[in-house]
């Protein structure tokens, strides 16, 4: 079974036991969970129906903090003696995934309002 789950404006397709790095999630504790955009079970069957998916879960245990890669930035313009060196080290948070867990899918159905009961209106009586 894997899900896709979105995280810091990116997806990821993930499987119980994997370690997968996400970035920075600020406010995060010992666990973390997201809800799942797609999630497909060990005989291939998707479920993509909202209702469902807001009752699914995965659950992710966090490992720690690391730096990524060094991205070196560097500017330069011809004949005018301009140039520029920056860089930048994106922090990630890393997760295990411990559990992703499908529920039952919530009914999307409304149930029909049962009809008032149909009185006949009695005639107005007319005074003379």
């Amino acid at each position: 079974m894997y899900a896709i789950i979105r995280t810091g404006g990116k997806q990821a397709k993930v499987r119980e036991g994997d370690i997968i790095e996400v970035e920075r999630l600020k406010d995060a504790s010992d666990t973390v969970s997201f809800v799942p955009l797609l999630v497909v079970d060990a005989n291939g069957k998707a479920v993509s129906d909202r209702g469902a998916l807001a009752a699914a879960s995965v659950t992710a245990e966090v490992l720690g903090e690391s730096k990524g890669e060094k991205v070196d930035i560097f500017k330069y313009k011809n004949k005018s003696g301009y140039s520029r060196r920056m860089g930048h080290r994106q922090v990630h948070t890393r997760l295990r995934i411990t559990g992703i867990a499908v529920g039952k899918p919530k009914s999307t159905r409304k149930k029909a309002a049962a009809p008032a009961a149909a009185q006949p209106a009695e005639p107005a009586e007319a005074e003379e």
